[in-house]
């Protein structure tokens, strides 16, 4: 038997490994709100959880492989330890009607560079697309437009219920199609994502993404996202706050025991081994995220995440400016950025600029007829108020100047929003959401269009980022008699 010392995460990771100690518990209430259970792990100390697990022969061979701790063939619920990166993330592969596609991150997983945002997708919505113009989205855009990307999650659609799909059931459409259609299961690259928070943990990640499978119809998944950290992080809320705060990561909830970086690769790495995954990624984190998750996955050898998605938008470049681009970087941890809100839920189209979204119209009556006639999600009480961020003071400034630039340069917002996405070079992809036949069919175009954007106009809209680097940030909407809470109600600054 051998004795190794190793850090104390480390050989935690190993005995919970080798005791199958990855367990959860259910809260009452929603089942998208499970915790992990926080029982006593056997009494065994670092030096003999290493023993342990060192001497338990082929069943960690990969895992400790990986490490270059010893040898053994890699089970199928033990990483593999035979990761190699396949090329620089965001390289063009190869371009299909017009459309580029790219590498995403290290994978061998080839992404078109606009991809089919899902969310809305027979929901709930007044102006939601219904099933069959859904299945027209993916006709015109995968059969015959050159996209090959869908991005969905098993909370979709959101909203569900009442005259929409229930949970679940925008995977349920897609597979639908995929079977209508007969497409080849290759011509299609699945992008989907198990429930963040405290749903992750290594037992939910397994049963989740079969429950996925089994809903899309199909025997893998292209890309397996967690839709937000297991951890806390300030920007897992969606609100205007950029700060860590120490006082909620500390609170008994979030110490309760969060999947670490290290389980959650191992995790995933069991899902890439048994065939029903290719890659994985990450969804609404930052940096630490990010290198926490490549870093552990080097460590044990196991396949680090080949994405991360986020919102970005000309309104919203924190992703370039806050680490998440350096660590993604081809010539750091390789990872693949996808964007979505690249349109800011609307507000980059311009169709708020001369009649305020309906929650913000200090013209009531005029308010009340755009909310029974939606222009958008913005003309709606529970949208308008989650998505406030992209209409502060700030960014409603910054986004009538980018009009101004757009019209002076003959283009509509819209476009020039889509094509900056397409230049700036952190992104692989950028995921746009349609209500109708026509937005679709302009963003196709806009993405074929093979002239850059003149470096003037590039040069304009820093200008204005200049004047104001976080406009969705910023607030003028803010009182001490809030009790620190922003407009959706989280902390702040």
């Amino acid at each position: 038997m051998v004795s190794l010392l190793l850090p104390a995460p480390t050989a935690l990771l190993l005995l919970l490994v080798h005791t199958g100690g990855f367990s959860s518990a259910f809260c009452p209430g929603s089942p998208r709100h499970r915790r992990p259970s926080t029982a006593a792990l056997p009494a065994v100390g670092r030096r003999d959880a290493i023993s342990l697990a060192a001497g338990s022969g082929g069943g960690l061979g990969g895992l400790l492989g990986g490490l270059g701790l010893g040898g053994g063939a890699a089970s199928a619920a033990t990483p593999s330890g035979n990761y190699r990166s396949a090329g620089p993330t965001n390289e063009v592969v190869r371009v299909v009607n017009g459309i580029k596609h790219r590498r995403l991150g290290g994978s061998d997983i080839v992404v078109s560079e606009v991809g089919l945002g899902t969310q809305r997708w027979a929901s709930a919505d007044s102006n939601a697309p219904d099933e069959d113009l859904c299945m027209k989205f993916m006709d015109e855009a995968i059969i015959g437009g050159g996209v090959n990307l869908l991005d969905t999650a098993e909370q979709y659609p959101i909203p569900s219920g009442g005259r929409g799909m229930a949970e679940g059931g925008t995977e349920e459409l897609i597979g639908r199609w995929m079977r209508s259609r007969k497409v080849k299961r290759e011509n299609v690259v699945i992008a989907t994502k198990i429930t963040g928070g405290a749903n992750v943990t290594p037992k939910n990640i397994k049963r989740d993404c079969e429950g996925s499978l089994k809903r899309l119809g199909t025997d893998y998944i292209d890309v397996y996202q967690t839709h937000w950290p297991a951890r806390y992080s300030p920007q897992a809320n969606w609100g205007q706050s950029l700060k860590y705060n120490q006082e909620v990561d500390a609170s008994a909830y979030r110490r309760g025991g969060p999947t670490s970086f290290e389980e959650l690769c191992v995790a995933m790495e069991g899902l890439i081994v048994e065939g029903k995954i290719r890659g994985w990624g990450l969804c609404n984190d930052n940096a630490y995220g990010l290198t926490g998750c490549t870093r552990a996955a080097k460590a044990l050898g196991t396949t680090p995440p080949c994405s991360i998605q986020g919102d970005f938008s000309m309104i919203d470049r924190k992703s370039e400016e806050n680490g998440v681009a350096e660590a993604a970087s081809p010539y750091n941890e390789n990872v693949g950025f996808m964007s979505y809100n690249a349109l800011a839920g609307g507000v980059l189209t311009g169709k708020y600029s001369t009649v305020p979204a309906a929650v913000d119209d200090p013209d009531r009556a005029r308010g009340e007829a755009n909310l029974r006639s939606p222009r958008g999600r913005m003309d709606n009480r529970g949208w308008g108020q989650t998505l406030y961020r992209y209409r502060t003071y700030a960014a409603l400034s910054a986004t009538e100047q980018y009009k101004n630039i757009a019209e002076a340069n003959g283009m509509s917002l819209a476009e020039m929003s889509l094509r900056w996405c397409r230049q700036r070079d952190m992104l692989t992809t950028t995921l746009v959401g349609h209500s109708d036949m026509g937005q679709l069919r302009e963003t196709l175009k806009f993405f074929r269009e093979k002239k850059p954007l003149p470096d003037q106009v590039m040069w304009d809209i820093d200008v204005v980022h200049m004047r104001n680097r976080t406009p969705i940030f910023s607030s003028n909407r803010v009182g001490r008699d809030w009790n620190g809470e922003g407009e959706i109600g989280e902390p702040i600054p």
